[in-house]
């Protein structure tokens, strides 16, 4: 698997320190907050609202170069909707990357 990385960012901030900053600061504060709601609405079986959650948490996957966890996440979120959360331990892996990734900054 793929990891998470800044390849995104950096080619949007385009050398732009604060711009740069900004997106890391949305990304760390909307993140953790996305994967909250994601895990209370799993662990209470609420699987569409689980798939909105999964697709806002989406977006940061792909901001953040994780080609493979897009995939996973999209797939995921397309489960969900029809009510099968078989995908929730490997989508999980990719939330645990990202936490450990956004930490690291």
């Amino acid at each position: 698997m793929d990891k998470p990385s800044l390849i995104y960012i950096n080619k949007l901030s385009n050398g732009d320190e604060a711009f740069f900053k900004r997106l890391i600061n949305v990304i760390n504060i909307e993140f953790p907050q996305e994967k909250e709601l994601y895990y209370y609405n799993i662990n209470t079986n609420k699987y569409d609202i689980a798939a909105d959650s999964v697709h806002k948490l989406k977006h940061k996957i792909s901001i953040l170069s994780f080609e493979t966890g897009y995939q996973i996440a999209s797939q995921h979120e397309d489960n969900l909707r029809a009510g099968n959360n078989t995908l929730a331990e490997e989508f999980d892996r990719v939330l645990i990357l990202i936490t450990k990734f956004l930490i690291s900054l």
